[in-house]
Order: structure tokens, then C-alpha cells, then sequence
């Protein structure tokens, strides 16, 4: 992310969602996405690497786990695991969590992985000028292969009862199939009154081989109209949506903010359908410092989130993740953009402080941060 003004614009009020009463469903939040085995070689390097810490981590599971683990939510996630030792490790990992895993498709393992297994994402810390470095290992993984009809979704909303579903651009761009199944779920998440939440999160490697920026635009446009809250950065929205923001030149180090403002309103115009519009600001000044914020759009206006200038990181990976669910989390919880927002971004920010994708922080650790507090020890 390039660097921002801080400009301020915010207004104190709420907004009604329309969230189902929690009586009535099993889940305060499900997920749609694939869940990976991580592999992390610690402060060293992937190419020079003797042994690995294993993490659990996916975009899309990131958020449901920090909802249940931070946040106290009752979650769980829909994915596919081949059913071999190394998907049982990622199930356990998952229950050591509290994502419930009983929303998992297991299918068969063939015994060497020629037609499904489960994904690895060795991923290595950057320090300094060195930036971090992320090796997927994912190829015909039992997700990807998912089709339109492989979910009861009507069982899952209709029967179960589901809050809030929460998917993404990665899970979307895993293969020609799963857009597929993104479209189906959010259609069928609307017919029974779940609020939907989806990252458009563009990577141009998971696009190249299934039509490009061209292919990730037609997808995304089309699952862009059952969505309530849009989470992504400026590039996300060029990228998936087409936009472009006014006077940006993309060859400048700095975000045009006041023509991202004005995109925004292009955004909502095209679908009124969007809630919430969310953005992580983020400067890599370097793989260890950078500075963090974020902003909210919601009914015309901008809240400014909390922000940290200069703050030290210690693994970035999953950082954005940890702000969406800190947002949803406020947004279910207070209905307030602002109040929502600044979640997002504590939220972020703690996650960053430590290893793997997952969060390891608290509600209290949360608020703390939000109302102000510093680093001072907790005795």
C-alpha cells in the first residue's frame, strides 16, 4: 500500500445491518475459503531451512478464527480436506482454535496427491530491507476442486442459521470452479438474510492461468452484488471492480486520497447494495516498520481509524485478515463505523506483534489498545 494523507472525516452514529437474532442460528459467523498447513522456518530463510514451525492459516479462515479465539464468537468454516494425516493436522489445529469443524467436505485421498491434496504456504518472515517471502504449495488441493453443488447451502443458512458469511478473492481465483461456488454461496446467503462480507484481496498469480485481470473483474463484479460490507485496498478495487481513482498516478509513492474518496462514491453509486466499505492503509517503510491505519465508508461518510505510524511488526502475514474480523466484530456488536473501524485496525496491529496467520490476542488486549492505553506491563 502506498502511503496516505490522514484526512479527517467522521461522524458519530450507528446503522442498522439487519442482523438475525442470534437465537435463531447455530453461527454468529461462517467462512468460505481454504485452510492451509503453514510452514514457517522461523527468523531464518525457506531455501536454507533445516526445520519448520506448523501454523494453520488461510485469508478467509483468518477471520473466522479471530472471531471465535479474540472475539468469543461462535464460528465455523466451509472448506475441503483430503482425508489423510496432514488434513487431520490442519482439523486439529482448527479445534485448537474453536472454529468448528463440522462444516469441513472430506474427500478421499488417493494416496500420493495426483488428483487431491491438501495446501502448504511456506512462508518466511522479512526483517528490515528484507521483505517476507510466501512459497504456496497448493496445486489441486481438495478445495479448489469444489463445484457449485458439492454445499448444501440451503441446509447451512436455511436449516442451521447463519449471522455473518465472510469469503474472498483468494478463495475465488483458486480455480475455475470455486467463483462458482462463491456466487452460489452469497446468493443463497441473501435469501435467508445473512449478511455478507467478502475481501476482494487480488493476487495476479492466482488469476493468470484462468483469464487474467480480465477474468477476475467479470467474477468479481458479478459476486460484488449480493455483498453488505467490501473490504479491500485501492488496488483491490481497480484491479477487481474496474475502478479508477481521479489525478492517482501510479507511479507516485503517495495515495491520492481525496480521489480515492471520490472513487468510493462511484463504488457505492454502482452497487447500493454496499453497506460498508473498508481499507487498510498501510506504508511499507520497511519489512518490520510500517505504518498502519485503515478507513470506513459507511452511509457517506469516512471514519478514520486509529492510527499507528511506525509500528513494528513482527509477521505481517494475516494483519488485514485480523483487522476484518475486529471490523466485523464492532459492526456486529455496536452497529458504529467508527467504533468498528478502530477494532479493525487494534485488532491488526496486535496480530502483527506475533508469529504464524492467526491472532493471539484478546478482546481486553483489543480494547485496551482502543481506548488509548500504551505498551506500559500488565502486572
Amino acid at each position: 500500500m502506498r502511503s496516505h494523507k490522514n484526512v479527517q472525516c467522521t461522524a458519530d452514529k450507528t446503522m442498522d445491518l439487519n442482523l438475525k437474532d442470534k437465537k435463531d442460528c447455530m453461527f454468529d459467523m461462517i467462512s468460505l475459503g481454504e485452510i492451509m498447513l503453514r510452514l514457517d522456518p522461523g527468523d531464518g530463510r525457506i531455501k536454507t531451512a533445516r526445520s519448520f514451525k506448523a501454523w494453520e492459516g488461510g485469508g478467509e479462515y483468518n477471520v473466522a478464527r479471530g472471531l471465535r479465539r479474540c472475539f468469543g464468537l461462535k464460528t465455523a468454516a466451509v472448506t475441503a480436506l483430503a482425508d489423510n494425516e496432514v488434513g487431520r493436522l490442519v482439523e486439529d489445529f482448527m479445534l485448537q482454535g474453536g472454529v468448528d469443524t463440522s462444516l469441513i467436505k472430506w474427500v478421499k485421498y488417493d494416496g500420493i496427491g495426483r488428483t487431491v491434496r491438501n495446501g502448504l504456504n511456506f512462508t518466511e518472515r522479512g526483517y528490515g530491507v528484507r521483505g517476507a517471502v510466501g512459497v504456496s504449495d497448493r496445486g489441486n488441493t481438495a478445495v479448489s476442486q469444489l463445484k457449485a453443488g458439492d454445499i448444501d447451502w440451503d441446509y447451512i443458512f436455511g436449516t442451521l442459521g447463519v449471522r455473518w458469511l465472510h469469503t474472498g478473492g483468494i478463495f475465488a481465483a483458486l480455480s475455475e470452479t470455486t467463483s462458482e461456488v462463491v456466487i452460489e454461496a452469497v446468493k443463497t446467503a441473501k435469501k435467508y438474510g445473512t449478511i455478507v462480507s467478502y475481501d476482494l484481496n487480488y493476487r495476479p498469480s492466482l488469476w493468470n492461468d484462468i483469464g487474467g485481470k480480465a477474468k477476475a473483474q467479470e467474477v468479481n463484479k458479478e459476486i460484488a452484488k449480493y455483498i453488505d460490507v467490501m473490504i479491500g485496498n485501492e488496488e483491490d478495487f481497480t484491479a477487481c471492480l474496474g475502478f479508477e481513482i481521479e489525478g492517482n498516478d501510479e507511479n507516485l509513492k503517495e495515495l491520492n486520497i481525496e480521489g480515492y474518496y471520490k472513487m468510493l462514491e462511484q463504488v457505492v453509486t454502482a452497487y447500493p447494495n454496499f453497506k460498508v466499505i473498508a481499507t487498510t492503509l498501510r506504508t511499507v517503510k520497511t519489512a518490520t516498520v510500517n505504518d498502519w491505519s485503515a478507513i470506513c465508508y459507511a452511509d457517506g461518510t469516512v471514519y478514520n481509524g486509529l492510527s499507528f505510524p511506525a509500528l513494528e511488526i513482527y509477521d505481517r502475514v494475516g494483519g488485514g485478515d485480523s483487522f476484518a474480523s475486529g471490523l466485523i466484530y464492532g459492526l456486529m456488536t455496536t452497529g458504529d463505523p467508527q467504533t468498528a473501524v478502530n477494532y479493525g485496525v487494534a485488532h491488526g496491529a496486535l496480530a502483527m506483534t506475533t508469529p504464524g496467520d492467526t491472532s493471539m490476542a484478546s478482546l481486553k488486549e483489543v480494547e485496551k489498545i482502543v481506548s488509548g492505553a500504551g505498551a506500559r506491563v500488565d502486572r
